[in-house]
């Protein structure tokens, strides 16, 4: 600090200024610790690796599309080789209220970007090309070709897309992709039996309409701007000389554009047609398949879910349920899977379902009653699926949204092997202690 005194008058006056070489050093110290927290926090900053498919509320996860049996025929390809991705899904039957039904809805791959193509895709052994109508309660097959298209390794996921509700995530992989990006090669066979690269057909024609209309568009953009605007405008409209603002040329640049764009239009539209005369065009159809006879619920083992309960503390959910045995043999649940994590019972052998990385439990699932549940017997009893899956996965956040039902699929083995699925569900209700 610095202190000045003034007499004036026989009157003192003293002030104090603050030194600029304190004030900077406190700036430097303030930026220094603002600094220091900030390279804290970049230190836990992590990659991205998924395509938020914990994003969407877990009723819709849970109680829409139920994926099992995913497979991927290998996961290390070169670029131009071929792999293909199957699997069943059920579509269930407790469709959430708020969401639409899937009248409309599309198979993909999710992908970070174009690192593969889509040659071949089939729901229940047909194969198709549009949006499909589902019915809940249904099952179905899916399979899905895909070709190596950029090298590198890729974290992928099968996934439907319902119209008005968004993406549905199966069970993902990671994917290796080696070789050379300039040795992929993606020729087709058109209608007229000619060999076209789809990578490279038609560029030049799209790049050279998408830059006359951008220059065109940009043209009659300069030559309104060319002008002042705005105030001035403004003040010659206030001043009544509205008529003044659009001039003889201006009115007949906009004539001719309003003339010539239709005419280039039609002109460009009837040379096309006449140079393909055998295109086909963009399909807008819905594929109408029918699901298979039922794998889930198939009438042999009927399950009711009595009550569900989620402890928060344990993170655990416990089931109670009536099961009655309608096979010929006795019977033990071995697995438990909802939202693309699956709970096992470690007493119980399952079979191998393939390289997808869904979350897995493997001694999650405990029954009250493990004894093997006999033909012909009903039983009442309680089933607790618990792992930290629940909370990593988001799956918690059930008892959170205004539609905290659950759904998922129960897996029995008899002891040759033959595997019976039911889907279960019910509401929720949360314990905090």
């Amino acid at each position: 600090m610095k202190t000045v005194s003034v007499n004036e008058r026989n009157q003192t006056v003293t002030v104090r200024t603050l030194s600029i070489e304190g004030h900077n050093q406190k700036l430097l110290k303030c930026l220094m610790f603002l600094g220091l927290i900030l390279s804290v926090y970049m230190l836990n900053i992590q990659p991205v690796m998924a395509h938020g498919e914990k994003a969407l509320e877990p009723f819709i996860r849970m109680r829409t599309i139920q994926w099992y049996d995913v497979q991927w025929s290998k996961q290390k390809f070169n670029v131009n080789e071929e792999i293909s991705v199957s699997g069943k899904f059920h579509v269930a039957e407790d469709w959430p209220a708020s969401v639409p039904k899937p009248e409309a809805a599309f198979l993909n791959i999710s992908t970070p970007g174009p690192v593969l193509i889509r040659t071949e895709r089939y729901l229940n052994g047909k194969p198709f090309m549009n949006s499909v109508a589902l019915q809940p309660g249904g099952d179905y097959d899916f399979k899905i070709v895909l070709k190596g298209r950029l090298p590198g390794r890729y974290h992928i996921h099968p996934f439907f897309n319902l119209k008005d509700t968004g993406q549905v995530m199966g069970p993902g992989v990671w994917l290796e992709v080696a070789g050379n990006a300039a040795d992929f090669t993606n020729d087709i066979q058109t209608i007229n039996g000619e060999m076209v690269n789809m990578e490279t057909y038609g560029l030049g024609n799209g790049i050279f309409w998408h830059s006359f209309w951008g220059l065109l568009a940009t043209a009659w953009l300069l030559w309104w701007v060319r002008r002042p605007l705005f105030i001035a405008r403004y003040r010659m409209l206030q001043a009544g000389l509205e008529n003044e603002l659009v001039t003889p040329t201006d009115r007949l640049i906009g004539k001719a554009l309003l003339i010539g764009v239709p005419l280039l239009v039609f002109v460009s539209y009837s040379m096309t047609v006449s140079q393909y005369p055998k295109a086909i065009p963009l399909q807008a159809s819905l594929d109408q398949i029918l699901p298979l006879s039922a794998q889930v619920n198939a009438g042999v083992v009927d399950v009711e879910t009595v009550k569900a309960e989620y402890r928060v503390p344990e993170r655990t959910m416990t089931f109670s349920l009536k099961i009655k045995n309608g096979s010929d043999k006795p019977i033990q649940i071995g697995e438990f899977a909802t939202g693309n994590v699956r709970f096992f019972n470690k007493d119980v052998p399952t079979p191998d379902q393939g390289h997808s990385e869904t979350g897995e439990a493997p001694e999650g699932l405990s029954l009250d009653n493990a004894a093997p549940i006999q033909p012909g017997e009903q039983r009442t009893m309680t089933i607790s699926a618990k792992d930290a899956l629940w909370e990593s996965e988001r799956l918690d956040g059930l008892i959170n949204d205004a539609d905290s039902r659950i759904g998922g699929l129960l897996f029995f083995y008899d002891g040759a092997g033959e595997r019976y699925i039911s889907s279960i569900t019910a509401a929720v209700i949360p314990k905090f202690n």
